[in-house]
């Protein structure tokens, strides 16, 4: 069955409407009828081919919230009508080492993406959110229990804030844990809010002095203006944990040295050319370490979408309309949005 979806057909291309299709319901599928989407940097990235290997026809979009319309015949955890998100994953290999310990993010034989993954349905791709339906493997479909009025900022969780809650969680930030969080942005703002919520005394650093009441406004203890080298040393060797969310190159040297004795700084921005190399002598000295992650598996991405449900927690966004969608990329470029679009899946249908 065509359904209408919005993607490019290559990469000096804008994004077009167009029809695709997608597989029946398998006996472990489940089909979802999209009703938010959010709009991820990383959506940017593929279909401008600013990383290698975008395949096209390109339809983006990894962060979906919707409502099951169908369901396989082996499929007991999910009926119709119940409230689910898709997030960066579709499928792995269900049988490495990662995938076994539920990091499907992981897996050593490479997870399939939502979109622009390997797969047998036509056209030989993974085609994302972006779209009306999505049909997707039961065990990478989560449960949604925020309430209705909450499901469009529900949408931006299931990238951003995963990507911020896993190595929340990882590194054990909680009360007592002294934490900063290095950028404001789509990332950045939900760290702010998940590290708050788990009881860390929150620092929010920012390039910008504009953002200083935002961040405050966010949940965050202290506002640290990065450029200023005042404010920063005042916070030398006092963090237990800082996550770095910035994806532009820049010394990391200056979050490096906040950094208490057996201090972790971890990176989950990539950027468009490597980071200047660290001073290695601060690492070793303090036994500190420069760590990376990478979003989440899926039993951690429902504990996440669980505890923001619990504890009210959403995204700040702005809804837009598929139409709207090369403007809103001119935006986030600028970072001119505070702080995720969500695209409003039944503008859709106007073609």
């Amino acid at each position: 069955m065509a359904i209408k979806a919005y993607g490019a057909f290559a990469a000096d291309k804008p994004l077009e409407a167009m029809d695709i299709t997608r597989r029946a319901v398998g006996a472990h599928d489940v089909q979802i009828e999209i009703a938010y989407c959010g709009v991820c940097h990383s959506d940017l990235h593929t279909v401008r081919s600013e990383w290698a290997g975008t395949l096209f026809p390109c339809v983006p979009g990894h962060e979906i919230v919707g409502r099951v319309s169908a369901v396989g015949g082996s499929v007991s955890r999910f009926k119709e009508g119940d409230v689910v998100g898709v997030g960066c994953m579709v499928d792995s290999c269900k049988h490495c080492h990662s995938c076994d310990e539920g990091l499907e993010q992981f897996c050593e034989n490479g997870f399939v993406g939502t979109y622009n993954g390997p797969t047998e349905d036509a056209p030989g791709h993974t085609l994302g959110g972006y779209s009306q339906q999505i049909v997707v493997n039961d065990g990478f479909v989560l449960k949604i229990s925020h309430p209705e009025e909450q499901l469009a900022a529900v949408a931006p969780l299931l990238c951003a804030g995963i990507t911020t809650w896993s190595p929340l969680r990882h590194w054990n930030v909680g009360p007592g844990k002294k934490v900063g969080i290095v950028g404001i942005g789509g990332l950045g703002h939900m760290g702010v809010k998940l590290a708050h919520a788990l009881g860390a005394h929150v620092v929010a650093f920012t390039t910008s002095e504009a953002k200083r009441q935002d961040a405050l406004d966010l949940g965050a203890d202290e506002v640290v203006v990065s450029r200023n080298e005042g404010e920063m040393a005042a916070h030398a060797n006092s963090f237990d944990f800082i996550l770095n969310t910035v994806s532009v190159s820049h010394s990391l040297d200056a979050f490096t040295a906040l950094l208490k004795r057996d201090g972790t700084l971890c990176l989950v921005g990539v950027p468009e050319h490597a980071h200047p190399s660290p001073d290695v002598s601060a690492l070793i000295f303090k036994r500190r370490s420069i760590a990376g992650s990478l979003i989440g598996g899926i039993a951690e991405t429902q504990e996440m979408l669980d505890f923001c449900a619990e504890h009210g927690i959403v995204s700040d966004i702005e809804m837009i309309q598929i139409q709207e969608i090369e403007t809103a990329y001119e935006r986030m470029q600028k970072s001119d949005v505070k702080y995720r679009f969500v695209i409003d899946s039944a503008s859709l249908a106007k073609g």
